[in-house]
């Protein structure tokens, strides 16, 4: 009888625990940072406070060698991986906008004129989700539980977009033309009321403020002024501080300005706690999302670089907003209540100056020079100039006139290549039909291209640069400030994923992880079917605890 007993205890126990685990989160929270290197967790800790990043590395698991498997590593694929759980040859999402060859134009990756913005008079609303070929996370949720909600918030309308899907309950972007926050008609006819009233009370125009250093300056290990950053409009140096009320009158363009500070990060931070509350979120018996990106750190990353005194303390106010966030999500679902993950879109190179000024590899290819001797190289083979479009390292052929001039488009793809490969600053040129053809012939950096490749929206020739190297189009003074992202290397590809909350373990995990990998744990977190094009794999750590 005793044994019987003990059984039936153990029973019961184990089934609680089964029950227990099967427990759904109230709410599930996504964050992703635009342009974070994993290094940042790491060289700005001694800034950050013990409920902000810390509470992510101390209590959460940290997921140390997560990397990006594709290239181009930009704003709009990044999002779109994150949320679907896949790459770009499958969601269609190659790059923030590519070459259109039907209408023979750039095309941003969430652009639709058949959609009206609502909220302003501006066409920064006309986007929508419709190019993106498969859907995401947040769809799947609503698709299995249509009383569930998704809200997605962002500066950039591409990072709003992606992260909520087809199906989104709201997303909402920032206008520039009036420091508010909109959307488009694909989603909704008009702004809901509190949104009405949160962009009459809270918008950039009232959070303007100058920007200073948060600690003393002896705090802080990067120093103030480098040859290497963009000096802002309105400024005569990158120096602290900086007034940006002050600044927006001489440059007339406020609104803009105010994306570069770190005051975006707490008005959207102030949204998503807003969207929350009246959007009614985690409320009822079924799981919501909410998806929140961080745009900031990216516009301000291209001018100032990794390694400025700006971006320092860019990371230090940022961690002020994630324990903000992270307080407000603990008062209102209780620390056994929701889900939190932290990623970036992408990570960035150093300044390639720098680089070069240290003697390090690195430097940049001035497309307009390169280009125009491609040009001539074809003239004198082909007696015609086949070159369409360049963009985002991708070279489209005029199909028309090679068709009209009865030429091999093999032949001149090939050409092409061999022509590129030539470029000291090229790491790897490779056409359409090696990346048709399979994997058998492709090298790492081969895949990693043509797991970003789509034949519609992809070039003919694609070409990869050698590490440490940048795109631009001349050469001149502005062209060696600043920097940018984009390639299939480590300091584009390596970067932070966090998790927190119910039932997540406080670990380190170093075994490697992909970013599509994010997606498909949260198909288990939320017992929902794969998504249609998912290839990433769950995330175990999170899933056998």
């Amino acid at each position: 009888m005793k044994n019987l007993g003990l059984s039936i205890i153990l029973f019961y126990g184990l089934i609680g625990h089964q029950l227990n685990a099967q427990k759904q989160p109230k709410i599930i929270v996504g964050i992703v940072v635009d342009q974070m290197c994993y290094d940042y967790l790491y060289r700005f800790q001694h800034h950050f406070c013990a409920g902000g990043f810390n509470r992510f590395l101390n209590k959460g698991l940290n997921c140390r060698n997560t990397l990006y498997n594709y290239v181009p590593t930009y704003t709009g694929p990044g999002h779109a991986s994150i949320y679907t759980g896949t790459t770009p040859s499958n969601h269609g999402i190659v790059a923030n906008e590519w070459y259109q060859r039907q209408t023979k134009s750039f095309v941003n990756c969430v652009t639709d004129k058949t959609v009206q913005t609502v909220g302003s008079a501006s066409l920064e609303g006309q986007c929508s989700p419709r190019n993106l070929r498969t859907y995401t996370i947040t769809d799947q949720l609503k698709l299995a539980s249509p009383e569930s909600k998704v809200i997605s918030i962002s500066i950039k309308d591409r990072s709003a977009i992606l992260p909520g899907g087809h199906l989104s309950d709201g997303s909402y972007w920032y206008d520039y033309s009036s420091g508010k926050f909109i959307t488009s008609t694909y989603f909704k006819s008009e702004l809901p009321k509190w949104l009405q009233s949160f962009n009459e009370s809270k918008n950039a125009s009232k959070y303007l403020a100058k920007w200073d250093l948060l600690y003393p300056k002896s705090n802080y290990r990067s120093a103030d002024e480098s040859p290497y950053e963009v000096i802002l409009t309105g400024k005569t140096s990158a120096t602290f501080p900086y007034d940006f009320k002050e600044m927006s009158k001489a440059a007339n363009n406020g609104n803009q300005l105010f994306t570069i500070s770190p005051f975006a990060n707490e008005l959207l931070t102030d949204l998503a706690m807003e969207a929350m509350s009246r959007e009614q979120l985690g409320l009822d018996t079924k799981t919501d999302m909410l998806c929140i990106s961080y745009s900031t750190p990216d516009i301000a990353g291209h001018a100032f670089g990794p390694y400025s005194l700006e971006m320092e303390d860019m990371y230090a106010r940022l961690d002020r907003q994630i324990e903000k966030l992270l307080s407000h999500l603990d008062a209102r679902y209780g620390k056994d209540g929701y889900v939190v993950f932290l990623t970036a879109d992408h990570a960035v190179v150093p300044v390639p100056q720098m680089l070069v000024d240290r003697k390090m590899p690195g430097g940049y290819l001035f497309l307009n020079e390169r280009m125009a001797s491609l040009r001539s190289e074809l003239m004198k083979k082909f007696g015609a100039d086949l070159v369409e479009a360049e963009e985002n390292q991708n070279i489209y052929l005029n199909e028309y006139r090679m068709d009209s001039l009865q030429l091999n488009k093999q032949v001149i793809c090939d050409f092409i290549a061999d022509q590129v490969r030539k470029w000291p600053e090229v790491k790897l040129a490779i056409t359409q039909s090696s990346l048709l053809s399979g994997n058998e012939n492709l090298d790492e950096w081969g895949q990693m291209i043509q797991k970003g490749f789509d034949i519609e929206r992809s070039g003919d020739v694609i070409f990869m640069l050698q590490p440490g190297y940048l795109a631009k189009s001349i050469d001149e003074p502005k062209a060696h400030t600043g920097t940018s992202h984009g390639s299939a290397f480590n300091y584009d590809t390596h970067v932070p994923l966090l998790w927190y909350g119910a039932n997540i373990p406080a670990e380190n995990s170093y075994r490697p992880i992909q970013i599509i990998d994010i997606a498909p744990t949260l198909i288990h977190l939320l017992n929902l079917q794969r998504t249609g094009a998912m290839t990433g794999v769950p995330i175990m750590e999170i899933l056998e605890k």
